[in-house]
């Protein structure tokens, strides 16, 4: 017996957005950047000469949908491949498959969904067999390829970036929907003014997203005794109420976020650093992380121009070991503010990495024998520490003694900068280096 649903169509039991899956490049929502006409991607496909080639892009953008598209246009065998599922085993059925078929001439297109989750070894078994054109292979990943596709193999695949959609292209989506008879044609729904907007706010660039949303809130909306469905605000904003914000802790998202913060912080923008703040946070990331993360932007980005900053990260690391998420926000939000105000210096980051350069590539000098230290009788023998001046000693707290090796001398490495209290630190370094240079001259002269 076939079920009629309120919509007017069997029953399959499928979800809206699975019903509304696009079935052409004509519905197809996005991406007019890649399938617009005359587009590279558009004539590959229109002309049937699809290459090799992987899809990158966030989650429900159209990845899949783009790929079952191109095998319903091509000549090609299709085959449909789950990383999740499949192991070496299930490549290897599937390669004999497909050099059998192409000795009989005919091609074979094999998709990989979540590309990105085969090892090295179940990639590598790709290799040999899109070498030879055995096989098309079209991956689809929502990572990015340079960090997680072996770069054989994607040196043999072209990348084609696909973009979140836009509000726009979201709400167009979600029109068509209530419109169409795989979706709400079959009933009348009635949404206020600006609530597809809304949910297309809501699903950030994920057309799935946008759908289920839609889906669920016209399934709680109220059913009129005319059989017509009223949406209320309040069922809309209990379905969107909390937003699932795309990060992965180990992906390219989470260098991009951690960049964004540590860039925002340089350039003194307290607004733009607590927002990639909260973006890491409530997308999941160890608060830990990020309070390492200022500990380290303390000394490398303020320094000297204002030592408070490292004790408050300190403090704010402390705190976040203490106390954990959620309370922890505000010690990390106090540390983030307190960076991005404070003055900005580099002079210590400057100078070590110049330290290190030398370090690396110059001669390893013996450290001169007058600061060596001499606990045996033999090290005294051999002079070592002879000539040593003890700073405490003198008058000024100072002394001429040479602590760098010959080829050094002179050699500055850390050069303070006049931003807030490294201004003091310069003029302290000045009178210092003035002090030692009138009391050398007479050892010269001799």
């Amino acid at each position: 017996m076939i079920q009629q649903t309120l919509f007017g169509e069997t029953d399959t039991g499928r979800p809206l957005a699975s019903r509304m899956r696009p079935r052409t490049l004509e519905e197809f929502a996005g991406q007019r950047h890649l399938l617009g006409e005359g587009k590279v991607l558009r004539q590959l496909i229109d002309g049937d000469r699809v290459p090799s080639m992987v899809f990158w892009g966030p989650p429900g953008v159209g990845k899949t949908t783009l790929a079952r598209i191109i095998a319903n246009r091509t000549k090609a065998n299709f085959i449909d491949f789950s990383a999740v599922t499949s192991g070496i085993k299930e490549i290897k059925e599937v390669m004999q498959t497909a050099e059998a078929n192409r000795r009989f001439g005919e091609q074979t297109i094999l998709f990989v969904d979540e590309i990105h989750r085969f090892n090295k070894a179940q990639q590598d078994a790709f290799l040999p067999f899109v070498e030879k054109g055995s096989i098309i292979l079209i991956g689809a990943t929502t990572e990015n390829p340079s960090f997680e596709i072996n770069s054989a193999l994607l040196s043999r695949c072209k990348v084609f970036v696909l973009h979140g959609l836009s509000a726009g292209e979201l709400t167009e989506l979600l029109r068509r929907a209530l419109t169409d008879p795989r979706g709400f044609g079959g009933r009348r729904v009635e949404l206020a003014e600006g609530m597809l907007e809304m949910i297309a706010n809501f699903a950030n660039g994920d057309a799935r997203t946008a759908l289920n949303t839609l889906e669920m809130v016209v399934l709680n909306g109220d059913i009129l005794p005319d059989g017509s469905t009223v949406v209320p605000m309040e069922t809309l904003e209990q379905c969107i109420s909390k937003k699932s914000l795309l990060y992965d802790k180990h992906g390219e998202e989470h260098y991009n976020l951690i960049s964004a913060l540590h860039k925002s912080m340089r350039n003194s923008d307290p607004d733009a650093a607590v927002y990639w703040l909260a973006r890491m946070l409530e997308s999941g990331e160890d608060p830990l992380y990020v309070a390492r993360r200022l500990v380290r932007f303390a000394s490398e980005d303020v320094g000297l121009a204002d030592s408070r900053a490292l004790e408050i990260c300190v403090a704010a690391y402390q705190a976040c070991h203490f106390l954990g998420m959620p309370e922890c926000t505000v010690h990390l939000t106090h540390a983030a503010v307190y960076l991005s105000a404070a003055p900005k210096s580099n002079a210590l980051y400057k100078a070590y990495e110049t330290a290190k350069k030398d370090a690396l590539e110059m001669l390893d000098e013996p450290v001169p024998l007058v600061i060596r230290n001499a606990p045996t009788r033999l090290m005294k023998e051999l002079h070592y520490g002879e000539g040593y001046q003890y700073a405490h000693d003198a008058q000024d707290k100072l002394t001429d003694m040479q602590c760098l090796p010959d080829s050094l001398q002179g050699r500055h490495y850390y050069v303070p900068t006049e931003q807030g209290s490294e201004a003091r630190v310069a003029e302290r370094l000045a009178q210092i280096e003035a002090w030692r240079a009138a009391h050398r001259k007479p050892r010269e002269k001799e």
